[in-house]
């Protein structure tokens, strides 16, 4: 009973939990553990007002830059609803002592699953078809069928994966499931294996699942697309960033790239624009690849994994 009454004085600060948790998500778990305060969100201006007595941070994409930490003398520990967790000045962190965790692969089959939705739909355009049907444009064809736009077969194709974390290989499997040729290259390049270059230029669709690093930004950009074979298609469910999405516009416009499938954009949400949302060629989703009921259920429960061993002293999924 004594423990249990120092946890209840330990604060938790929820800053971003509403994408995650709309209301839907039981989280008695997280608050048997600790003194849970929950905000749906939270802008950068009031990050040290509203976590001024917290020990530890819960955080989705609500930044925590450096300035942010040392602000907030009381916090020790930043648990990252999320499998990236970039939006972390990892390195202050672990200056002022403070542990991040993460939570690995909570979403993994999701965001597998949704690289072959966007996929396929770049392929065979099925919400178009779809709302052409519902428009009664069936009804008046002359045919007992018709396409809007070319019809892509998967099979015999080669996927190159760009990451090969646990949802690369996922997506690898899968791509094997639709007969597909499957080319994967890591970060850090092994002898033996394929190298990125490879897979730029031998693949026609080419799906990433790298982090957001000083060495992937900007990773597809106008001279690794020139080396890319024409009709090629991109699928990006990992950070917007990765692309350079000027380029990518360009080449979808002028024929080079057939098209793309991206759920994420290097600016979420995109209030200052961006050239992707001109593009017809390009099918946009609003970063729902991790946002299952399930995985998001996963998502909190790892959490709770989290939270409670550092309670204990025991810290996991540390990434600092």
């Amino acid at each position: 009973m004594e423990s249990k009454e120092i946890r209840k004085k330990i604060k938790a600060v929820v800053l971003d939990g509403y994408a995650a948790n709309p209301g839907d998500i039981d989280m008695s778990e997280i608050e048997n553990l600790c003194e849970l305060v929950f905000y749906d969100r939270t802008s950068a201006e009031m990050i040290a007002e509203r976590a001024a007595d917290a020990e530890i941070i819960l955080t989705n994409k609500t930044p925590l830059s450096a300035e942010t930490l040392r602000a907030l003398p009381k916090l020790r520990f930043v648990s990252v609803l999320a499998t990236g967790y970039n939006i972390v000045d990892i390195a202050a962190a672990r200056e002022l002592g403070i542990g991040v965790s993460n939570v690995p692969e909570y979403s993994t089959e999701d965001v597998a699953q949704m690289t072959f939705a966007l996929l396929l739909e770049v392929c065979l355009r099925v919400g178009r078809h779809s709302e052409s049907v519902h428009r009664g444009d069936w009804s008046f064809s002359s045919d007992f069928s018709y396409a809007l736009s070319p019809l892509i077969a998967l099979h015999g194709k080669t996927m190159g994966i760009v990451g090969d974390g646990r949802i690369g290989r996922r997506v690898a499997e899968i791509a094997g499931a639709f007969g597909m040729r499957v080319l994967t290259c890591g970060l850090h390049q092994k002898e033996g294996r394929t190298s990125l270059e490879e897979v730029i230029c031998e693949s026609d669709v080419i799906s990433l699942h790298c982090p957001l690093t000083d060495k992937t930004k900007n990773l597809i950009n106008r001279d690794s697309i020139s080396k890319m074979k024409d009709g090629a298609i991109i699928i990006n469910t990992s950070r917007g960033p990765v692309i350079n999405e000027s380029d990518l516009r360009e080449a979808l416009e002028c024929g080079k790239l057939y098209g793309a499938g991206v759920d994420v954009l290097s600016e979420e949400p995109p209030v200052n624009g961006n050239p992707l949302l001109e593009s017809d060629k390009c099918v946009i989703t609003p970063h729902i690849a991790w946002a299952s009921f399930d995985a998001r259920v996963r998502l909190f429960k790892e959490t709770a994994k989290n939270i409670e061993a550092y309670l204990k002293g025991q810290p996991i999924n540390l990434v600092n």
